[in-house]
Parts: C-alpha cells; sequence; structure tokens
C-alpha cells in the first residue's frame, strides 16, 4: 500500500507541472499543446500566450547564444512528438530549413514568428553598411507583439477550444508591450547622448524605434571578434564622440568590450539582446519584460553622461 502511494503521489506531481516544463507528448498525451521553441524569446512569448493550456519545451538551453547553435537528435525527436513549432525566422536559426524537411511528423503546424514583422537591413540604426536582414525584430518592444499575435494565431487555429483564453492571455500581454514601448520613448527621448557601441549588431530595431545609433563592434554573429583595422575604428568614434560606455552581453565573452573601455577610459555595461537567458535568472523570474527594463535602465546610464 506504501509503495502505491507513493506512487500516485509522484503521478499527481507531474500532473501539476505548468505548461513552460516538461518534454513535449503531444496534445492527445496531456490535454495540452505540446509546443516546442527555437530560443529563448519565442519560449517567452509561447508561455505568455499559452499558459496552462500549453506545454512549451525550448531547445536551446539556458545561457547558450543562440547564432552557432544546433539541435541534436535528441531535439528531432522532441519535434517529431510536438503539436506546434515556433522559431523566429529571418535567418536567425539557420537550421530550420533542414531540420524540418527531415520530419516525420506532417501534423506539426510551423510558426515563422517574424513573419509579419517589417524587416530591417543589418545596417539600420547603425554607422555601418550591410546588405543582411538584421532578425533580432523582439528587441522594438512593438515588434514583439506582432511575433507574439502571429504565435496567438497558430495556438487558437490549433487548439480552437481555448482559443477565448489565448486571446485573453494575450491581450494582457498586448498592453505590457505598449507600456514598455512608451516607457522606452519617453525615458530616452531627450537624452544628450545618441550613440552606443555594443558587442554584435544586434539592437537595430530598438535603435530606430527610440532615435538612437547602434555603433557594432562585430557584425550579427555574436561569437566573432573584430581584426586590428575595425578595433581602431570603434576606438577611434569611441573618442571622437566622447561614448562613455561599452555594451557586452552576459551569453558571450566581455575581452574585447574591455579592451576598447581600457584603451578610451570607458566604462563597461550589460545590454542584453534577449538571445537567451541564463538557468539562474529564469528560475529568479526573469523574463522579457524586466530584462528589456533593465536594458532600458542601462541605456539611461550610458546616455546621460
Amino acid at each position: 500500500m506504501k509503495k502505491f502511494a507513493v506512487l500516485f503521489t509522484l503521478l499527481l506531481s507531474f500532473s501539476f507541472l505548468a505548461g513552460c516544463a516538461g518534454n513535449p507528448g503531444g496534445q492527445a498525451s496531456s490535454g495540452k499543446l505540446s509546443v516546442v521553441t527555437s530560443f529563448y524569446p519565442m519560449y517567452d512569448f509561447a508561455c505568455k500566450v499559452g499558459g496552462d493550456r500549453v506545454s512549451v519545451t525550448n531547445l536551446t538551453p539556458a545561457g547558450v547564444e543562440p547564432h552557432d547553435w544546433e539541435p541534436s537528435s535528441s531535439d528531432m525527436i522532441k519535434l517529431e512528438k510536438a503539436d506546434v513549432f515556433i522559431y523566429n525566422g529571418a535567418g536567425m536559426e539557420h537550421w530550420v530549413d533542414s531540420v524540418l524537411s527531415s520530419l516525420e511528423n506532417k501534423k506539426l503546424t510551423v510558426v515563422e514568428a517574424s513573419v509579419s514583422a517589417p524587416f530591417l537591413s543589418a545596417d539600420a540604426g547603425t554607422n555601418a553598411a550591410s546588405a543582411s536582414i538584421d532578425p533580432h525584430v523582439w528587441l522594438d518592444p512593438e515588434i514583439a507583439k506582432i511575433e507574439m499575435n502571429t504565435i496567438l494565431d497558430a495556438f487558437k487555429t490549433a487548439d480552437a477550444e481555448n482559443a477565448d483564453y489565448f486571446q485573453a492571455n494575450f491581450d494582457r500581454y498586448a498592453a505590457e508591450f505598449d507600456k514598455l514601448d512608451e516607457e522606452f520613448s519617453s525615458s530616452l527621448a531627450n537624452l544628450p547622448q545618441k550613440n552606443i557601441v555594443v558587442a554584435h549588431n544586434a539592437f537595430g530595431y530598438l535603435c530606430s524605434a527610440y532615435g538612437l545609433v547602434q555603433v557594432p563592434i562585430e557584425g550579427l554573429s555574436a561569437d566573432s571578434e573584430p581584426d586590428a583595422a575595425r578595433m581602431s575604428t570603434i576606438i577611434d568614434f569611441v573618442k571622437k564622440n566622447n561614448v562613455k560606455v561599452i555594451f557586452f552581453e552576459e551569453l558571450v565573452s566581455p575581452k574585447v568590450a574591455e579592451t576598447i573601455a581600457k584603451e578610451t577610459g570607458s566604462s563597461t555595461a550589460v545590454l542584453n539582446p534577449l538571445e537567451g537567458i541564463s538557468a539562474k535568472d529564469q528560475a529568479a523570474g526573469e523574463d522579457y519584460f524586466s530584462v528589456m527594463r533593465a536594458n532600458l535602465q542601462a541605456l539611461i546610464g550610458a546616455l546621460s553622461k
């Protein structure tokens, strides 16, 4: 009897696990939509819209920079069992086409969250030219809201019985995106400095939305290092434009930013492109909105000097 009681307790505990934890097993087995996401912002948005009616698994591990990450065979199994797969698109996940073409799961609903987003070239909001498309659309809160709306539409289609529930969740967070947008607009509008020097070319959408200019040390990939000529260009820019803060990212080594800061008498600070957050931060309750507000405070501090 004790063994049965223990087994029952364990099963009961598993039944109460929230949607944004655990492995996907298909709607039929859990009563929830089984959702797989490519990396953190997609995961966060899916959790917010889906609430306790979805089970969400994020492929890119917490704290891992997603640009060069690729799925493993175990990740493929998760996709084979899923109802919905959500990815950003715009070139962010270079592996998507080849992975999807190899799946046998023909019932999988595939959602490219950025499909309705207005795209910028990689040189938008920067002082550098590029023909590439910038995939970091979620860093503009109003475009992030568009991505969440795309996820909403997919959930409504995949689980029509819970359409009203999904809509109510979206409406609550849509208002939060609008509030965040207003906070950025009002806080950054009249600051004396407009130039931000950043680790990689991730902040074009944010800069375009709020009248800033990003000067990226490196291009769209976060883990490459600049050559001597690029370092010299950045150092000259920092000195000539009185830039006081060099931004780096938590998921990438700060070595280059620290070198530039040392050469120019500047300080360093974190500006998070929200490509991923650590397991510790997730456990502490950090999410898209809290990280974006931390970014706003970092920008205010840097641009007020």
